[in-house]
């Protein structure tokens, strides 16, 4: 017995899922590595997006220092591509074809801030916003507290993810 329906599901190919997951990453905790590690099982591909904010120039060698790392750690994972970007994240997430905006909740205060982005995120571009809770035992894990304990000269690096390879 012929199935249209069948035929048409095996010609046309299905959308690649694609998240933006954006943030000043400085520096990627494991936090961020769990994030990605998590959002690998519900999309695609994930484009890790280190923003650069107008406000507070930084040098090409320090956009290379954050993203240098977060590419040795997925060196060899087609589905994670690593990015810089300036100006909004929509339009980062857009211009490398994503559908979806991944983040992270650590807490009730991260939640209602996230909420109201998502709000206008969907509401000038489009694109949902795909929000994971932070595994519990990462929750006090943030890059500004890792900045602060390198700055008084403590080991960060149970902080800081592992080489996969």
């Amino acid at each position: 017995m012929h199935n249209e329906h069948t035929d048409i599901a095996t010609t046309t190919t299905q959308r690649e899922r694609k998240a933006l997951f954006a943030g000043s990453f400085n520096p990627f905790t494991i936090g961020h590595q769990s994030l990605v590690d998590r959002g690998l099982e519900l999309f695609d591909k994930i484009v890790v997006a280190v923003g650069i904010s107008a406000t507070k120039p930084v040098t090409q060698a320090e956009i290379a220092e954050r993203l240098e790392p977060i590419r040795q750690l997925y060196a060899g994972d087609d589905r994670v591509e690593v990015v810089s970007y300036a100006g909004l994240t929509v339009d980062a997430a857009q211009s490398h074809g994503c559908q979806f905006l991944l983040r992270g909740i650590r807490n009730a205060i991260d939640l209602e801030y996230e909420r109201q982005l998502a709000d206008i995120n969907r509401r000038i571009s489009g694109l949902e916003t795909v929000m994971l809770l932070t595994l519990p035992e990462l929750s006090a894990v943030s890059s500004s507290t890792v900045r602060e304990l390198q700055r008084y000269g403590r080991d960060v690096d149970e902080f800081l993810p592992k080489s996969k390879m």
